[in-house]
């Protein structure tokens, strides 16, 4: 199986030490997105940007709403519409960027917003992306810690998938490389398939039901309540 295309969506909370623009600058190999560190004005909206790396044609989403906890249910559906409509027929992997050294409980609840936006499937093509050189003397493994910790829980939930970025050595394109060989593995072991519109739809679909039938269960409850308090009274 050859993949000629790489789609990748950048999924982080809106903090500088994730830092999506620079990871997404380190992959492209230019500066096509806004430093999220500058002083300068960042669009909230999302973004994408495209390059040709090592034979394959890489896009890159990048998604600075979907983890913003300050924007609305409404207007975090219409970036994830955007989202998924920029990357037709859809993304191959979803890179959840984590800061080394500063691992949050807001983070550690990250594979439950993806689940929530996207579905549960989603995680079967999520992979988490270490930025920032925090490593110090200690190996990825040390620092991901034993089985059970926190971390290692978000690492098994997304398939022991991981990569390390350092995007402080925008000139080591061997990083680069070695994440798309490991998006590229993942795509085959998924059978050659993607996060698709379908899947998208369905989600929505399933949750849509939900809701219903949370209203449904709900009026059946006050009618009965109703009824209780007129055969008493």
């Amino acid at each position: 199986m050859s993949l000629f295309a790489v789609r990748i969506v950048l999924l982080g909370k809106n903090m500088s030490e994730n830092n999506r623009s620079a990871t997404g600058n380190t992959i492209l190999g230019r500066n096509a997105f806004k430093d999220e560190t500058s002083h300068k004005s960042i669009t909230k909206e999302t973004q994408k940007e495209t390059a040709d790396i090592n034979g394959r044609h890489v896009t890159v989403i990048d998604t600075p709403g979907l983890f913003d906890t300050e924007l609305t249910n409404k207007e975090i559906q219409k970036e994830i519409t955007n989202c998924i409509s920029m990357v037709l027929p859809g993304p191959h992997v979803f890179l959840l960027l984590i800061p080394l050294g500063r691992f949050t409980p807001e983070e550690a609840k990250s594979v439950k917003i993806i689940q929530e936006t996207f579905g549960e499937n989603s995680l079967m093509y999520t992979m988490v992306l270490f930025t920032r050189d925090g490593l110090k003397n200690k190996t990825i493994e040390q620092y991901l810690g034993k089985p059970g910790s926190p971390l290692m829980n978000l690492i098994e939930a997304c398939g022991k998938r991981y990569h390390v970025f350092n995007n402080n050595q925008t000139e080591d394109r061997t990083q680069v490389s070695d994440l798309l060989e490991k998006i590229y593995a993942m795509v085959k072991a998924n059978g050659g398939s993607f996060y698709s519109c379908k899947m998208f739809r369905q989600m929505e679909r399933e949750k849509q039901e939900k809701k219903m039938k949370f209203l449904m269960e709900k009026v059946k409850h006050l009618k009965r309540e109703k009824k209780r308090t007129d055969e008493e009274t």
